[in-house]
């Protein structure tokens, strides 16, 4: 049985694990775009867990504050040679984990 998410339930079932602050609002609508295309592009449906999520992809406001964590990236063109980079707007993105 499957049920399929809208942009609202995938931001709600964040909320509701407890999870409504691992991402921004505009991070977790660009997160479900991202997961939607990925899906389609590999023909295959994407399972919503939230802790997966959240233990897999982080947010940063900018590079700066990424490389607090990752002082071996350099810049921008360095982290997408790295991970998938998921752009939010000019400064903010997602990564995953690497």
């Amino acid at each position: 049985m499957k049920t399929t998410v809208s942009s609202y339930d995938f931001e709600r079932a964040f909320t509701d694990a407890g999870r409504g602050t691992q991402f921004s609002y505009e991070g977790k609508n660009v997160l479900f775009e991202y997961l939607e295309r990925l899906g389609d592009d590999c023909g295959t449906e994407y399972e919503l867990d939230v802790i997966a999520l959240c233990c897999e992809y982080t947010e940063y406001e900018n590079l700066a504050e990424l490389q607090a964590n990752y002082s071996d990236i350099e810049s921008m063109d360095d982290l997408q040679d790295h991970t998938q980079v998921i752009q939010i707007d000019d400064e903010s993105f997602i990564i995953q984990d690497f």
